[in-house]
């Protein structure tokens, strides 16, 4: 386990967690010392949050910093995985750049590549923001974020065997009957091999994870204890599923956004060493749950398959009725 001359919070068999700044955290950790930063920093919001974020017009220089001490700490193999949700501009229903500035900031200034884009789809999410979707209905539901795969080479270590999904019942009725090699009208040949059984399907870049737990062992304990839940924490399938593809038993992951410790409790149960830390103590003291209660087992809804419905599906039973023609620059009239 990597050891720093700050005192940590907590630890684990395989981990700490610390309560201290992510950057004097990160300045701690020693040159190509990491395989994995897995994390989701404060999202560029333009409303302000009680676990601090920054404004999307500030956020490329508040991370530079950070940017710099991630590039120096992750090792040539390594990655850096970000989660990081889109913002609004304020006062209209038009989207800020700022998640795609980052990106782009820490390609051409920084030396990482984009090793591949990520969107991690919450089937559970709201309709939100309300004020576009619901009140003057001019925009969709906002439910995908971006995750950012970066990498300090060309080639990381990586394997998609490690997160296969299963396959489709069309599938296994084409491995059952067997498959006619021929060319696609698209272009593509596709081989003999395409019918041979490989154990699971090859996952796409959408990942789809409801976010819905209300109810789990670390909530129940925070509620018990009188502590704040913290409001914007990830499910653990979604850093389960860079670790497993990216990292082996024994590596060395990081999260230096750490609030309640997700990332560390994941990485803690894969067997991987793993670092944390956060600014506000309250969190940290109900991360410490994730590692003294019995492990969560995967929830009920980890075999479900989730389904999109075709955008054509209703066209021909919806009225059509006219678009709103200001585009949504007055507020509808409250019906009574």
């Amino acid at each position: 386990m990597i050891e720093l001359d700050i005192t940590p919070y907590f630890t684990t068999e395989l981990g700490a967690a610390y309560l201290a700044d992510a950057l004097d955290v990160l300045k701690e950790l020693p040159d190509n010392s990491v395989d994995l930063v897995m994390t989701s920093p404060p999202f560029g919001l333009i409303k302000k949050k009680k676990y601090g974020n920054e404004d999307s017009n500030h956020y490329l220089e508040w991370f530079k910093p950070f940017a710099t001490e991630l590039y120096r700490v992750i090792k040539p193999s390594g990655s850096l995985v970000i989660d990081i949700g889109g913002s609004w501009n304020k006062s209209t229903p038009t989207r800020s750049l700022y998640h795609f500035k980052l990106m782009i900031m820490l390609c051409e200034e920084f030396g990482f590549f984009l090793a591949q884009e990520f969107y991690w789809w919450n089937p559970s999410k709201l309709p939100t923001p309300a004020e576009w979707v619901t009140i003057r209905r001019v925009r969709v539901k906002d439910a995908v974020n971006t995750v950012w795969w970066l990498s300090k080479s060309e080639f990381p270590k990586a394997s998609n065997r490690r997160v296969l999904l299963p396959y489709s019942d069309s599938m296994h009725l084409l491995l059952k009957n067997g498959y006619k090699p021929q060319l696609r009208p698209s272009g593509h040949n596709i081989s003999d091999k395409f019918g041979v059984n490989n154990g699971g399907a090859i996952p796409p870049n959408l990942i789809a994870i409801a976010n819905t737990e209300s109810n789990d062992s670390y909530t129940r304990y925070c509620k018990e204890n009188d502590l704040p839940v913290h409001p914007a924490r990830f499910p653990g399938e979604l850093p389960e599923f860079f670790i497993r593809m990216l990292t082996d038993e024994g590596d060395v992951v990081v999260d230096p956004f750490g609030g309640s410790c997700v990332t560390g409790a994941v990485s803690e149960k894969l067997k991987r060493e793993w670092i944390c830390c956060d600014l506000i103590e309250d969190y940290l003291m109900g991360a410490k749950s994730r590692f003294t209660q019995p492990l969560q087992t995967p929830s009920k809804s980890a075999n479900v398959t989730y389904s999109l419905s075709n955008p054509s599906a209703m066209w021909d039973s919806i009225p059509q009725d006219k678009v709103v023609a200001d585009g949504g620059r007055e507020r509808p009239p409250k019906k009574q």
